[in-house]
């Protein structure tokens, strides 16, 4: 069954779970053209939904509206019942909200644990200094081998991060943002550009992200073997509106979204 996203309410999950994020009406407009038009979703605690459509249907803008990057013209954004809407990109960040981008963004001249040892640092106030020894603040350290652990980094911790595979990057991403404790990740195409022998165990970190460690995952998504496989829901987004949200299945069989995109890749 379709379940409606439009104007009438919050496309929720089919149950009724605590709510980690709510997207309420979020609306931006510029000169006079709408790219996201009224978007209301709501992503429940520990729930995977991906969000797909086509080139231009307004994905990435969405993501740049919840993380604060841009300013919505109308609508609302709430974290764990809190109104975020007005808040910079690190505040959201200091109150859970985690966000990759399409691009990978790490210190490549840095070794992994150093990566990660100054997201840790960062997050706790403390120093941030990546070339500190270990011993001198040891729950640091201790911490940044967790995570690297989680995200299947463990063995690649001494290497320089800038030689790690496109998809070890992903992987070395999603650990900076576990070391903030985000309750709600916001994940911008992950497999762009990644290699087909390192999708499978990228796929297995992004599934631990709810399976395992209990994040909330909002994620935009062009490879629908994936979307398919990770997504509780899927949400599509057409001409900067929520066309459908549902199951994958329900999504896949729904003639509204088929009719839509007759002829375009999803």
């Amino acid at each position: 069954m379709r379940r409606d996203a439009g104007a009438g309410g919050v496309a929720g999950p089919p149950t009724g779970p605590a709510t980690d994020l709510a997207i309420e009406a979020l609306s931006w407009r510029v000169g006079g053209v709408s790219i996201v038009d009224g978007v209301n979703l709501a992503l429940a605690s520990g729930e995977f939904v991906a969000v797909i459509g086509p080139n231009g249907a307004g994905k990435t803008s969405l993501f740049n509206l919840v993380s604060g990057l841009r300013r919505p013209t109308a609508g609302r954004v709430r974290l764990a019942g809190a109104d975020i809407t007005g808040l910079p990109v690190h505040r959201r960040a200091r109150l859970g909200l985690g966000r990759t981008f399409q691009s990978s963004s790490v210190f490549g001249s840095l070794r992994v644990d150093e990566n990660v040892r100054l997201a840790v640092q960062a997050h706790r106030g403390g120093s941030m200094r990546a070339w500190r020894r270990p011993a001198a603040d040891r729950g640091v350290a201790v911490a940044a081998d967790e995570i690297l652990a989680q995200v299947l980094l463990e063995a690649r911790s001494r290497d320089t991060a800038g030689a790690l595979s496109h998809g070890d990057k992903r992987k070395l991403e999603i650990a900076l943002l576990l070391a903030g404790s985000p309750r709600v990740l916001l994940l911008d195409e992950p497999m762009a550009g990644v290699s087909a022998g390192d999708v499978p165990a990228l796929v297995e970190v992004i599934r631990s992200l709810t399976r395992v460690h209990r994040r909330s995952v909002l994620m935009v998504e062009h490879h629908m073997d994936v979307v398919l496989d990770l997504a509780d829901r899927v949400a599509v987004m057409h001409h900067g509106a929520l066309l459908s949200c549902d199951t994958p299945a329900a999504v896949m069989a729904d003639r509204t979204v088929q009719e839509a995109y007759l002829g375009e890749e999803l």
